[in-house]
């Protein structure tokens, strides 16, 4: 069974210097049907304006993944770490005990625009870790890319969860496939673009909620970017 979610059914916000959209229940946003996805807890889509930014502020015992679109943050926190991230960057964050970060658009002229997403770990108190990393386009371009999971095999993220996270670049009328092990769901968000999945039309900011299926199939419409979860609901 294959659920849409339409981009427009999210929650919006637009505080003046941030325009976002949230998946699940966040900040003033509350929906009782989507306050997660499994161990999958946020999945805000940011739109930053120049020099602006979240300013120092803690976190503790979440998993935390930022995925650059557009633009460049800089970013610093309390392990001592001072990085910019651009385009096609992403960022784990593991928030462990507890740690303080900042996050600034760092053009004065151009838009920031990346998808914050939050995983719950599988236990509190973690020692927190940072790394950031890039993943050339060409590592996305027309297949499934593991940017995240709970070993770190493949070049991805190793994170405190069992959660496995895809990157997709697709061209007009390519198309991916991913099979499902018995008991696990999928949540596809789609970040540019247009796909069709079982005949259905997505377009930038919809996603679809995935469960009981063996594989799905993914075409292009359009140059289309897309990220896919597999995870226990």
């Amino acid at each position: 069974m294959i659920q849409k979610r339409n981009s427009e059914d999210r929650g919006h916000a637009n505080h003046g210097w941030l325009e976002t959209n949230h998946s699940f229940s966040f900040g003033n946003y509350y929906n009782p049907d989507f306050t997660h996805f499994g161990q999958l807890r946020v999945m805000n889509d940011d739109i930053i304006q120049p020099g602006k930014g979240f300013g120092t502020h803690p976190h503790d015992n979440m998993e935390i993944i930022t995925y650059m679109v557009d633009g460049a943050i800089r970013h610093e926190d309390s392990m001592g770490n001072s990085e910019v991230l651009g385009e096609h960057m992403v960022q784990r964050m593991s928030a462990g005990s507890g740690i303080t970060h900042s996050e600034f658009n760092a053009s004065n002229t151009e838009e920031t625009r990346l998808l914050q997403i939050w995983v719950i770990p599988d236990q509190r108190g973690y020692e927190p870790r940072y790394e950031d990393r890039t993943f050339d386009p060409k590592e996305k371009q027309g297949k499934l890319k593991l940017i995240v999971s709970p070993d770190g095999r493949d070049g991805s993220f190793d994170i405190h969860q069992d959660v496995r996270m895809y990157a997709s670049i697709l061209k007009k009328g390519e198309a991916v496939s991913h099979s499902f092990d018995n008991g696990r769901s999928g949540w596809l968000q789609v970040v540019n673009g247009r796909v069709t999945i079982n005949g259905e039309e997505y377009t930038r900011g919809d996603a679809a909620i995935i469960r009981e299926e063996s594989e799905v199939t993914i075409t292009s419409e359009d140059n289309s970017e897309f990220l896919l979860f597999d995870l226990v609901e």
